[in-house]
């Protein structure tokens, strides 16, 4: 019996420091998303069908519109830069590529089919592929304030 308690004790100890370890590997791991948030270098949303492509890439700065191969660029304000990074921030970068399209007429030429791209640090983050103008709930913030910038993309 004593041999057994002393087991049953042990095994406890043990579990309470795997969980402990557990909640501190989530916490830096949080940590890390955030930091890479900071780090934002450039955001990509393309969208395109068989007989259009656009591509807008935002920077810090700048944005660069192509248009099925016709390039320009333009100045975006500190402002909007920073709602950009706002949007981003509410994100889990390591998960936007599981984030589920609401609707799927892209599959049929019914819709431009829209992917975003996040370049932070050395890493690329892509969402999946869904719709032009319905995103996934979790992009749909980010969505509208990158097709709503001050100089109009369409």
């Amino acid at each position: 019996m004593k041999t057994y308690t002393i087991f049953l004790l042990l095994c406890c100890l043990i579990n309470i420091k795997c969980i402990s370890q557990n909640n501190s590997v989530e916490s830096k791991n949080d940590t890390i998303t955030n930091n890479e948030n900071n780090q934002i270098e450039k955001i990509e949303l393309r969208e395109f069908t068989r007989g259009t492509n656009r591509v807008f890439i935002y920077k810090k700065d700048s944005l660069i519109t192509n248009l099925n191969g016709v390039n320009s660029q333009s100045e975006i304000s500190k402002s909007y830069w920073e709602n950009i990074i706002r949007e981003i921030n509410l994100l889990n970068l390591s998960k936007i590529s599981t984030y589920e399209s609401p609707t799927t007429k892209r599959f049929s030429d019914g819709a431009l089919s829209s992917i975003i791209t996040i370049t932070s640090g050395d890493k690329t983050y892509d969402s999946s592929s869904f719709d032009a103008g319905i995103p996934p709930k979790e992009l749909e913030g980010l969505y509208q304030l990158l097709k709503t910038s001050e100089k109009g993309l369409e």
